[in-house]
């Protein structure tokens, strides 16, 4: 197998990852989620032995289109957990009525800068 076809199976897998990422994601699958974590962790560790990084390595177009569809599916699913953690910290701050529990050391005054000013 060459190394061109190698690095397109491997972008072809990583993009069935980023959808089942995304499916999970939409889920709330919790062992989806991280199933998927892993799986990319692998995939990422399998491009880095065997993908474009190579010397004198020349990326075709195919391989140029894969990788813009995995940056692409990444950076969409890196925004829908954004969202998610987003919502789930304001039903937190909803829940708990002090949202200041959650986010020490921002603002001038986080919840930890009293214990040092004690003295």
């Amino acid at each position: 197998m060459s190394a061109s076809s190698e690095l397109r199976d491997n972008l072809r897998q990583m993009i069935a990852v980023l959808q089942a990422e995304r499916q999970a994601l939409a889920g709330l699958d919790l062992d989806a989620i991280i199933g998927a974590s892993q799986d990319k962790i692998a995939l990422c560790g399998t491009l880095d032995e065997t993908g474009p990084f190579a010397d004198g390595f020349a990326l075709d177009e195919e391989c140029r289109g894969l990788l813009d569809a995995v940056r692409r599916l990444n950076e969409v699913n890196r925004q829908v957990r954004n969202l998610i953690a987003a919502n789930v910290a304001a039903r937190l701050d909803a829940l708990t009525g002090s949202p200041a529990l959650y986010r020490a050391g921002t603002g001038a005054r986080g919840a930890y800068a009293y214990a040092g000013a004690r003295g």
